[in-house]
């Protein structure tokens, strides 16, 4: 049965509405009504220096005049390879005032990766910092880019933080040359100066505004085109769900701005309503741990890996989190002995309330299911925001499963995407109009629903990895090792990690002649080295004279599986019994 967030919200927290009403317009529009109502309010800390939103409105209107003045159309993607710092959050909404696309992408992304994004967006403006510049640089005659603006971080610092900086990572950093082609931040901001036809392009409530490239199962990565709508919707429903937030409220904004996460919860849910971010441009647990206190933040997101390692951090010892007033976990499945946990260590520095478990996908931007804040059920996500509906089929129908059995988790709601990019096939097969009349995201995931319309995830029917919360996509990995010259047969599977939760771990047949040797093994990463990010690059690589396989031919990777989990067990009971 279909379950919309009217009765069970309703039951559970009186004060959450069954409906929302959406702001109709643009992102862009949203941030210029925060500053008019809230113009001296900090919109965002980085690094020692505060931004009002006042401030922030007016950077956004200049970023968005030389946007025009170089040429960037309505329609246009601008791909934005950047971390959580000022000039990347003013690009994002710069290129939604002019009309154009913000393609998010990693900045620690390979080569090959950068390059198939932003030929996959036809992207014609790539922003980034300037570390990432021989990046591009290496790569820009294969594709169709006309301009580079590049960042640097330093730009953004107060003075004194400035130096210290410039002592020690920004040496790190190496220079580009003179005569580069490409447009540094300063001269970009200046160029849009003289602009004084219309910069500002209205645009709907389903017009695209955000790419975000998702992994494949099938091994080729697909952009997720997000609307206006969808993302003005969750920043809605973000608040609705949490009543407690007043604007000023601080949120720690550590999660990516290339991930729906932390671009749609930690950064455009908090600016859309008044809040605060504390930009976090690379973390630490200890960075993060230190900033939760220092700045007395109210709100905090993250991943289950970024709570395990903060629950070992001996600086938090003593310290007072009074100040919270919600803390998320998402990304992956929070296990039950890890909430335990994180909540003792909540209420064992002072603060008043427990963990909240969400769940989502990018096809919905991220979150569309959240515990309520005061009612937990063990092991369950939650319930489906407001105007979210959640049912469970039988896996790859439209056929409803009773409470308590096991199927397809399905989801329908204003956050839903517009499309795959480029993959009409994908689209159809994930997007589906039922009866009902609505339209339905086959997430692939296996979940249960009980008679009070909480939600219980149980598990992924597609094949994937989630390392520190990244979805990992192993066919993927396996069509680059599978490329290289060394390698006849690949298989990539995730084991289990302490820290990550998993890592990825490749097993590799070498091609007939090659000698499975430690040269042959660092010559064979060196080489997936260039064309996988750093988040999903194996750690460890097995040689094998054969992979094992399926009645019908395939790499049975569950295999693999098996074997790893049955060594570390036997490691497990050795290391008992030598106590």
């Amino acid at each position: 049965m279909a379950i919309t967030a009217k009765t069970p919200w309703k039951d559970h927290l009186g004060d959450i509405p069954f409906s929302l009403n959406y702001f109709q317009a643009s992102m862009w529009e949203g941030i210029e009504v925060q500053a008019k109502e809230h113009g001296n309010f900090v919109a965002f800390d980085f690094m020692g220096k505060s931004t009002t939103y006042r401030e922030f409105y007016r950077n956004i209107e200049a970023c968005a005049k030389s946007l025009r003045t170089i040429g960037i159309r309505p329609g246009d993607k601008v791909t934005i390879a950047m971390p959580n710092c000022p000039q990347g959050i003013y690009m994002f909404y710069a290129v939604n005032m002019v009309g154009a696309v913000a393609v998010m992408v990693h900045p620690l992304s390979s080569e090959k990766e950068l390059e198939f994004y932003i030929n996959e967006s036809e992207s014609v403006l790539v922003v980034t910092l300037d570390q990432f510049y021989h990046k591009i640089e290496a790569i820009r005659n294969n594709t169709g880019l006309i301009n580079v603006v590049i960042a640097r971080i330093k730009d953004e610092l107060s003075r004194p933080i400035k130096m210290g900086y410039m002592l020690t990572e920004g040496r790190k950093i190496e220079k580009i040359p003179a005569d580069a082609p490409v447009i540094m931040w300063d001269s970009f901001m200046r160029i849009g100066r003289a602009c004084s036809y219309n910069y500002k392009r209205p645009r709907t409530f389903d017009d695209p505004a955000v790419i975000l490239f998702s992994g494949g199962t099938t091994g080729v990565s697909k952009g997720i085109v997000l609307t206006n709508g969808n993302f003005n919707a969750l920043a809605a429903q973000i608040v609705a769900t949490n009543p407690m937030f007043r604007p000023g409220d601080k949120m720690l904004a550590a999660m990516p701005i290339f991930h729906g996460f932390g671009l749609g919860v930690s950064i455009h849910s908090m600016l859309f309503n008044g809040g605060r971010c504390i930009l976090v441009p690379r973390f630490t647990p200890k960075s993060y741990a230190k900033l939760m206190v220092k700045k007395r933040c109210n709100f905090v997101a993250g991943v289950p890996t970024l709570y395990e390692a903060l629950l070992r951090l001996p600086d938090m010892d003593g310290k007072d989190l009074s100040c919270l007033k919600g803390v998320f976990s998402g990304g992956d499945s929070l296990s039950v002995e890890l909430k335990k946990k994180l909540d003792k260590f909540l209420y064992d520095h002072k603060a008043l309330i427990q963990v909240r478990e969400g769940y989502g996908t990018t096809e919905t931007v991220t979150a569309c299911c959240l515990t309520p804040p005061h009612m937990h059920k063990e092991g369950s996500i939650g319930l489906p925001f407001p105007d979210t509906y959640i049912k469970i089929v039988k896996p790859d129908t439209d056929e409803e499963l009773p409470y308590g059995e096991e199927g397809e988790i399905l989801l329908a709601g204003p956050t839903v995407m517009k499309e795959y990019l480029k993959h009409p096939e994908e689209t159809a097969n994930t997007l589906r109009t039922h009866a009902d009349g609505l339209t339905w995201v086959y997430t692939g995931d296996l979940g249960v629903m009980d008679t009070e319309g909480f939600v219980y995830f149980r598990g992924r029917s597609k094949r994937m990895i989630v390392s520190s919360g990244y979805n990992i996509y192993p066919a993927q990995l396996e069509n680059i090792f599978d490329s290289c010259d060394l390698v006849s047969m690949s298989c990539c599977i995730g084991v289990p990690d302490p820290y990550k939760m998993q890592k990825v771990k490749v097993f590799i047949v070498p091609a007939a002649g090659v000698e499975p040797s430690d040269a042959t093994k660092e010559e064979i990463l060196k080489y997936a080295s260039k064309r996988i990010a750093k988040y999903a690059m194996p750690k460890d690589l097995e040689f094998r004279a054969e992979l094992p396989k399926t009645l019908v031919g395939k790499v049975a990777y569950r295999k693999l599986e098996e074997e790893e989990e049955a060594k570390r067990k036997a490691a497990e009971a050795a290391a008992a019994n030598a106590q």
